[in-house]
């Protein structure tokens, strides 16, 4: 699941408050805050055939988190989506494409902590590349050391550029041989992976952790919705280890892969001990929405 170089992004234009640049010449001040304290927020977003895919849900969640971390001098709405629909028009993109938006509080008149320091308005950054979903057909997960934050500590709700945590048990899953980490909340029930969201399918019926320490993913309230308007029994509840290794079928969600079955977690092989695939008629029904929502550009 290692991402390669892909050539079509060879000359990409990156967008930078008001700016189109090359993907060489795109860089920020080594006073924004992004660089000083990873103090920013970002949403991964898709396109599929001329639509960004749940663009009002993504930007709801950014302007959200901007105000949670009291930002100042914010962009409106329809700059973020002007500043969208320019950077995929100069880049002649239309299908396969994911964007990573990213909103920092600024960049700061000194080295510091304070966010007075920040006395420049918002620095607003959208990344848009030619990358299909990256993850294989099916996943392994190990489960980490490294627990998801609470929030006593830096809440789930706010989609920051904090991730340390994510990271760590990364590097844990790859020492491991595994693609992702499972990552647990302070009680030992199962929260997100590293990067995406979890649910288990058990004798017909959907289950994924409650969003309090988890993200609350776009792609895992899609996936929710799409139970819901189906006739397809779902459930947010607490989750152990030992429910997720029995269950019939498990999977992640996350605009980077969108759907993906996970063949195992901690070597234990996740045996679907009934003759139908849930996830099948999910995945069918998620492509549905891919192929005819979004908003045109």
């Amino acid at each position: 699941m290692l991402q390669q170089f892909n050539p079509a992004n060879k000359d990409l234009k990156v967008y930078i408050d008001g700016e189109m640049l090359h993907r060489d010449e795109a860089k920020i001040s080594v006073f924004d805050s992004a660089v000083q304290g990873g103090d920013a927020v970002w949403e991964g977003i898709r396109v599929y055939n001329g639509r960004v895919f749940s663009l009002e849900p993504h930007l709801d969640r950014l302007f959200d988190s901007a105000h949670a971390m009291l930002f100042s001098g914010i962009p409106t709405r329809e700059e973020v989506r002007t500043a969208i629909f320019k950077t995929l028009r100069a880049n002649n993109m239309r299908d396969g494409v994911h964007i990573r938006l990213t909103l920092t509080r600024g960049k700061k008149i000194t080295s510091g902590m304070d966010p007075r320091l920040n006395q420049a308005g918002c620095t607003l950054i959208v990344l848009a590349e030619h990358k299909p979903p990256v993850y294989p057909p099916s996943i392994k997960l190990a489960t980490s050391s490294v627990r998801r934050n609470s929030p006593m500590s830096i809440d789930s709700k706010i989609h920051h550029n904090n991730l340390i945590n994510n990271i760590l048990a990364k590097i844990e899953a790859n020492n491991t041989g595994a693609h992702a980490g499972l990552m647990l909340d302070k009680d030992g029930y199962v929260s997100e992976a590293n990067g995406v969201n979890v649910f288990a399918i058990r004798r017909g019926v959907v289950y994924t952790p409650h969003a309090d320490y988890c993200l609350p993913g776009i792609t895992r309230a899609t996936v929710l919705q799409i139970c819901a308007d189906n006739g397809i029994p779902a459930q947010e509840k607490r989750l152990s280890l030992t429910e997720f290794y029995t269950a019939d079928e498990v999977f992640t969600t996350g605009t980077m892969g969108e759907l993906t079955r996970v063949e195992s977690i901690d070597a234990r092989k996740i045996v679907n001990k009934h003759n139908t695939s849930v996830l099948d008629r999910l995945n069918g029904l998620f492509a549905e929405l891919t192929r005819t929502q979004g908003v045109e550009f």
